[in-house]
């Protein structure tokens, strides 16, 4: 990290919108910047979509659902496509992996290990299920019969944030594009390079143009063209909520499209004195210091139970003193920096929340390094519920530590927050275990294990961390219509 220290800088091919099978320029010929949070320095100029781009690539999109090939071909053959694209992507693992690693601060060998292989997954998954879904008979009462059929919504536009980039483009377009319908794609303005090298690779897989459209831009134009066009059937949309009202908003106020939200959360790890507590430490610095505290569902909020707190606590410094802050390029390296220079600096402020507001730093707490966005792994003790860095979500590597006696205690606490996305437990009682996973009112809870994602597991959340399920077959429901079908039959044998 130190400033004379070179990084390794991936090639980018693709910095154009893609629009209806083609990379294109912005209408306004303007561009923006995307930088390497590991420098600051900037790694590309990107063409920047505004409404007169979305139009187009709805228009597109539009196209591509009303008379193109896609929703008229058999469920079979959309899987084959998908099952194309996600061979390219198996064979261009080491340069997607790269892209995000520059453009986001993400571990290089986690990309390919991980993020990489889980959009593939993903894709795969939606793939298989692309013919699977159908409809059912009904036993309608009188002289009729009756069935449903499931429907593509149509055209659907995404919009998806920066810390998770390829498998936040696959986890919202595959369970879409199984279903038959077409994308408008608006990825972070943080992280847009590799929805770019997705859209080239999905054209190589011989996905039909128009069918995967990619407008990077910002929030205030490009997404709220997106959220307000009366020719967007419905928006999926994960981030924070502020910008989830607003696309509410948009919704009410154009066309009344479908919505799905995904919000973020303050998600708790409760351990109990059963816990082995190594397994207990290491657990908890993977929930809050992985991908460097950027994650919608990082356990932020750490309740241990009395009898093992100070043991817990003594380890659990000495476990975060022990990740390795550094260029996220090098094999060594636990924790990269934040993505840009805006959430570097959010984080920075949150700490001096912290600080004022009476909690203990027990370690970290400032600034790694004299170049890029890095951030020393923080743990604060003595957190309050009512205190900022206990109810904000952070989006930081800064764990808030508290104690607890009892079970409905913990209960208690890991309920009082606005949201609801993601829960850990750790304990060896069964049932506490089943006590506490049925009482805490999150979309995912994790016992004696964290981050245990799988495209099966519908995952999403309850109160203000949004509504609606990605993952799971049941996922494919948000871009289908349900349309029941009665038929007369005047003269049957039964009813």
């Amino acid at each position: 990290m130190g400033s004379n220290e070179m990084v390794m800088v991936p090639e980018i091919k693709h910095t154009k919108l893609f629009i209806n099978g083609e990379f294109v320029d912005a209408a306004s010929g303007k561009t923006f910047e995307t930088r390497d949070p590991r420098t600051g320095d900037v790694l590309a100029h990107i063409a920047e979509a505004d409404k007169a781009d979305v139009d187009l690539a709805v228009g597109a999109a539009r196209e591509a659902f009303e008379h193109g090939k896609w929703p008229r071909m058999s469920g079979y053959e959309r899987g084959r496509a998908m099952h194309k694209l996600a061979d390219l992507m198996e064979q261009h693992t080491e340069e997607l992996a790269a892209l995000d690693g520059a453009d986001a601060g993400k571990l290089l060998l986690l990309g390919k290990i991980i993020d990489i292989p889980a959009a593939v997954q993903m894709l795969r998954y939606y793939a298989g299920a692309a013919d699977k879904i159908h409809g059912e008979s009904l036993r309608v009462s009188g002289k009729y019969q009756g069935y449903t059929l499931k429907e593509p919504i149509g055209v659907v536009g995404i919009i998806i944030p920066w810390n998770f980039p390829s498998l936040m483009f696959f986890l919202k377009i595959s369970p879409a594009l199984a279903a038959g319908c077409t994308v408008v794609v608006k990825p972070a303005e943080q992280t847009p390079l590799s929805a770019l090298y997705y859209a080239h690779l999905a054209k190589l897989a011989g996905i039909p143009d128009g069918v995967i459209n990619v407008v990077p831009g910002f929030g205030p134009t490009a997404g709220a063209a997106i959220a307000s066009h009366m020719d967007v059937d419905s928006v999926a949309f994960t981030g924070s909520g502020e910008v989830g009202r607003l696309i509410m908003e948009a919704s009410a106020r154009s066309n009344l499209k479908t919505v799905s939200l995904e919000l973020g959360g303050k998600s708790p790890l409760i351990i109990f004195d059963d816990a082995d507590v190594d397994m207990a430490v290491e657990l908890s610095r993977l929930a809050i210091f992985f991908n460097k505290g950027e994650v919608c569902v990082a356990g932020s909020r750490v309740y241990v139970q009395e009898g093992i707190y100070d043991e817990f606590v003594k380890k659990a410094v000495v476990a975060a003193q022990n990740w390795k802050v550094g260029d996220p390029f090098d094999v060594a390296t636990n924790m990269g920096p934040q993505v840009d220079k805006e959430q570097f600096e959010r984080v920075l402020r949150y700490i001096e929340h912290g600080k004022s507001e009476g909690a203990t730093l027990l370690t970290g707490g400032k600034r790694a390094g004299d170049k890029g966005y890095y951030i020393e792994p923080t743990i604060f003790a003595d957190v309050k519920e009512d205190m900022k860095i206990a109810q904000d979500e952070i989006f930081g590597p800064v764990m808030s530590l508290m104690k607890f006696k009892t079970v409905d205690e913990a209960i208690e606490k890991a309920n009082c927050t606005k949201y609801g996305l993601a829960a850990g437990i750790i304990t060896k009682n069964l049932d506490i275990a089943n006590r506490v996973s049925r009482s805490v009112r999150a979309g995912t809870v994790w016992v004696n294990c964290y981050f245990a994602f799988d495209p099966e597991a519908p995952f999403g959340g309850y109160k203000m961390s949004g509504f609606g399920r990605d993952q799971g077959m049941m996922a494919i429901d948000k871009y289908m219509q349900v349309k029941s079908v009665i038929t007369a039959v005047p003269d049957s044998p039964w009813y």
